[in-house]
């Protein structure tokens, strides 16, 4: 957990990203698709057409990746066709500066359902899921990019807001229920007990840099809170012996000695789903959902803030080396990853203030809207609108998609869907089988249609992956 919450900041710092925590990932684009047995994710309304048993770990695998910038803005191409970062000072500061947005973001869910079942029952439809998700945010300002490109070229002052960053690995059990209510009516919901394995979460609102001589003069005001159980340890400088460069760095958080060893779970929670559907006409269905309507409870907390004082930095430097300097070879992207993180910390310089807190927070939430409505000339054809909100104060975002979904045969759909929201233009697919006994579906939201050589979306690091093998019995609904 805390070396992933390294490699997120670091990676943060690369390529201007911020992962959002919380909500579930489920493939919108089969939201209209009446054979994806896992519409119930989406909609806890939805009926799914036969009783299931899920594959083991394999029965509905959800990864997916937004952002509002690209590896492109942040990675550049040296003259001898390395990549190199932003940082290099063959970079032109003013063209890597103009494209950025005021806060760089991206979102990233990857979720697993262990064990997965539905089936007919108690006056309607019941589903039960044992599944697990890993969540992470990190929000950044635009002008930390520019404070750290062009220092004291840039200006003798700055004022960064909102720096944020928020990881969590929970584990999930799922019970729900739906049924018809009136002929027309159909409404579902869905409990979901959680268990928490660590979150990570920092919030810097203010930071002022100001040029002092030869030296940076920061004031800031945030703080940081790591849970992950018992078995987590974060030592101060003092504790971790290290070299103490003037008074009050002793409470300073030694980020490269912390240390964690599993000891149980270290959160609890429970959130609800509801939905419903409405026929409106015989051929147009609305719908409308809300996920993760609850809250979190996280234990085993260490808190580290910033420090009341001003306190000094010399800025970023040797991240990114030139050709021309004898070691620029050992300079590569992943050290290159790791001094960033180094110099990211003595910037924002937090001291650990307490332990084993409890801390109590609502989980963000998804809120669907949606309308399909099939074709009078083909009833297998069916064209639908969705649009998804997503609460979670600065790194809420919000999509409005359009689909068609097409069963031709009992046994098969597809769909096509492209959507337009806050991390720009998506298209996404769907190809389902599902014949008696067995299912397979494989879809995205986002498709990616350029890669780099590392296998990195280039634009808007936008992509996503879905993908289940389910196994249904009992006659069709």
């Amino acid at each position: 957990m805390l070396k992933t919450t390294k490699q997120l900041v670091a990676a943060a710092l690369l390529a201007g990203s911020a992962f959002t925590a919380g909500a579930q990932e489920a493939l919108r684009t089969a939201y209209f698709s009446e054979g994806y047995l896992y519409r119930h994710e989406l909609n806890p309304a939805f009926e799914p057409e036969r009783d299931y048993i899920g594959m083991p770990a394999l029965a509905n695998l959800n990864v997916g990746l937004a952002s509002n910038v690209g590896v492109n803005s942040f990675l550049f191409k040296t003259e001898s066709g390395k990549l190199t970062t932003f940082m290099n000072s063959s970079v032109d500061a003013a063209s890597f500066l103009k494209d950025l947005p005021s806060q760089s973001k991206i979102t990233t869910t990857e979720r697993v359902t262990l064990l997965s079942a539905g089936f007919k029952g108690f006056g309607g439809y019941n589903t039960i899921s044992i599944g697990a998700r890993a969540n992470a945010a990190v929000g950044l300002p635009k002008d930390l990019f520019s404070f750290a490109k062009l220092g004291m070229d840039g200006s003798a002052r700055y004022n960064l807001k909102d720096i944020r960053v928020d990881a969590s690995a929970i584990a999930e059990v799922s019970l729900g229920h739906s049924r018809k209510i009136t002929d027309r009516l159909r409404m579902g919901a869905k409990l979901n007990i959680l268990l928490g394995f660590g979150n990570a979460y920092a919030d810097i609102k203010d930071m002022d840099i100001t040029m002092n001589g030869n030296v940076w003069s920061v004031k800031a005001n945030g703080y940081a809170r790591l849970s992950a159980g018992s078995g987590l340890y974060v030592p101060t400088k003092a504790e971790a012996g290290a070299e103490i460069k003037r008074p009050g760095m002793e409470s300073l958080v030694e980020w490269g000695d912390i240390d964690y060893s599993f000891k149980g779970v270290t959160g609890a929670g429970a959130t609800i789903d509801l939905g419903a559907t409405y026929d409106l006409l015989p051929d147009l269905q609305l719908s409308a959902a809300i996920h993760d309507f609850g809250f979190m409870t996280w234990r085993h907390g260490v808190v580290a803030k910033t420090s009341d004082q001003t306190w000094e930095f010399d800025g970023f430097h040797d991240i990114s080396l030139n050709s021309d300097q004898p070691n620029h070879e050992e300079n590569k992207i992943g050290t290159q990853f790791d001094n960033m993180w180094d110099e990211f910390q003595d910037l924002v310089s937090l001291h650990r203030t307490s332990t084993h807190k409890v801390k109590t927070n609502m989980m963000s939430m998804n809120i669907l809207i949606g309308a399909e409505y099939k074709m009078p000339f083909y009833k297998k054809l069916k064209a639908g609108i969705l649009w998804t909100s997503h609460l979670q104060s600065n790194f809420s975002w919000s999509e409005g998609r359009i689909s068609a979904t097409v069963q031709p045969v009992k046994w098969f759909d597809a769909a096509v869907s492209y959507a337009a929201g806050s991390y720009g233009h998506s298209f996404g697919w769907l190809v389902n089988f599902h014949p008696k006994g067995f299912t397979l579906f494989v879809g995205s939201d986002h498709q990616f249609f350029h890669i780099t050589p590392q296998i990195l979306p280039v634009g808007k690091a936008n992509a996503s992956v879905n993908f289940g093998i389910s196994f249904p019995f009992g006659a069709r609904s």
